[in-house]
């Protein structure tokens, strides 16, 4: 069964979203938030499968909420489902960590979907997002591979940089070595490396270290 986390501030997006959810022998909502930090605190407690995140809320938004709970979990997997397309909304929304980027004029069966495909661990993206990427991507506008790391995953590269072991950088920021090993594969897939070694000359070569 896959645990759903619903993180939207229109009660019958939550009502109508959760009732066909429900309704799938496979997929079961465990939790509904009205607001961003509602739902970093839910994610964090309930630990989902996936969470479907709205992007525009009072208070903390969809975006920072997404960044919030992947600072602290590594390993969640984050849908926004927005009625949004700009690229304010997009890119910095797929660079928080997003597993996936749905519209709510989407059809219910297709978010199902997309639920199931993120749960495997699949990039779930609405095909007006891929178009969007793909025309960045010819223009040659694409941002560079490691801003797409987040602050915790810079810091663990600066200590990778330094020659240290993954028990020593979790001692030095005190979170466990799982944490560590976690963040460190989620570095090598951004940079799109194979391993510790390719990770540290990007980051000289790049200029993202500099000694």
């Amino acid at each position: 069964m896959i645990k759903v986390l619903l993180v939207d501030d229109h009660e019958m997006v939550r009502i109508g979203v959760s009732a066909y959810l429900s309704v799938q022998e496979d997929i079961e909502v465990i939790g509904e938030a009205v607001d961003g930090k509602q739902g970093v605190d839910l994610a964090l407690s309930l630990r989902p499968d996936i969470i479907l995140m709205d992007l525009v809320m009072e208070g903390m938004n969809g975006i920072d909420a997404t960044r919030a709970i992947l600072e602290e979990w590594p390993e969640a997997k984050v849908l926004i489902v927005t009625s949004f397309l700009d690229d304010e909304k997009v890119y910095p929304a797929l660079e928080a960590g997003a597993a996936g980027y749905m519209l709510k004029t989407s059809k219910a069966s297709d978010i199902a979907d997309a639920v199931r495909s993120a749960y495997k661990g699949q990039k779930v993206l609405e095909p007006e997002v891929t178009d969007k990427m793909m025309k960045k991507l010819h223009h040659g506008t694409m941002r560079p591979l490691h801003e797409d790391l987040t602050n915790r995953e810079m810091e663990i590269l600066t200590l990778m940089t330094e020659g240290k072991a993954n028990k020593e950088i979790a001692d030095e920021l005190f979170i466990t070595l799982k944490t560590v090993k976690t963040h460190v594969s989620n570095i090598l897939s951004k940079l799109e490396v194979q391993d510790r070694t390719q990770a540290v000359i990007y980051a000289f070569k790049n200029g993202v270290i500099r000694k």
